[in-house]
């Protein structure tokens, strides 16, 4: 008897010209898929939390398919394992009711953007931050991405990922932290973004528009106009290696 499965899914985007399959490269989406094959899988598409671009990462996509499965989902997760490359891993999976869809159910999205503040490089942190010297400010920071949390047009930070389609979105909490890196001994600034749903592009150019501002490259208050009425796409967008999907949150799992 065919279950729908939810997996929850890490992968280390560096060598993905992103999630969604596409006929000529690489992609998430086309190795699960044929580790899924691999394993007696006969469906023809699996569904997605959310697209991430070339080069993202992520530790909690969200993914599911239907499965003939008889096994149970810690032995699927297991096989599923066994059978993927090295750069993705299935960390859970879980039975669902039929009627779940990763995208559409979803309540929240979390993402995660990694700044490397170091004048020289650092090579075992280099894929998964964007190095960034001198260091911005951290208030400055903070004080942008205050001005993000609540509803607003964020048609200046991205686009639909359908023509003409809404730009309003709504942002539940936005915030940076200053952590000390144990593997490069360097000071990071960590990005960390809540919303209902995001712009094609919307937190690389978040990130972007801050860091001008941390950097006094621009002021506190062309980023508040950007916010609050939106004229045009603002220039610069933050390098895809720094960004990490951390979780996708659904209305009716429990809340700590």
């Amino acid at each position: 008897m065919s279950v729908l499965y939810k997996v929850i899914l890490a992968y280390d985007g560096t060598a993905f010209a992103g999630m969604q399959r596409q006929a000529d490269a690489r992609t998430v989406q086309g190795e699960v898929e044929n580790a899924l094959r691999r394993i007696g899988w006969e469906g023809r598409s699996l569904l997605a939390a959310g697209r991430t671009d070339a080069g993202v990462h992520a530790s909690g996509q969200v993914i599911s398919f239907h499965h003939d499965w008889q096994h149970g989902p810690e032995k699927l997760c297991q096989a599923l394992n066994a059978s993927l490359p090295p750069d993705i891993a299935a960390q859970q999976v879980f039975e669902v009711g039929e009627d779940f869809h990763p995208r559409f159910d979803a309540a929240a999205r979390t993402y995660r953007y990694t700044i490397l503040c170091s004048p020289v490089r650092v090579p075992l942190r280099e894929r998964y931050a964007w190095r960034v010297w001198p260091r911005p400010d951290v208030e400055l920071l903070n004080a942008c991405a205050a001005e993000l949390i609540g509803v607003h047009d964020f048609a200046a930070f991205g686009s639909p990922h359908k023509p003409g389609g809404p730009t309003t979105r709504e942002v539940f909490a936005a915030g940076w932290q200053a952590e000390q890196d144990e593997i490069s001994n360097q000071n990071e600034l960590i990005f960390t973004v809540t919303a209902n749903a995001f712009l094609y592009h919307m937190v690389r150019r978040m990130v972007s528009s801050q860091v001008a501002v941390g950097r006094a490259k621009r002021s506190l208050e062309a980023f508040r106009r950007d916010v609050s009425s939106p004229q045009e796409m603002i220039q610069g967008l933050a390098p895809a290696h720094g960004l990490c999907l951390v979780e996708v949150t659904y209305r009716d799992e429990p809340q700590d």
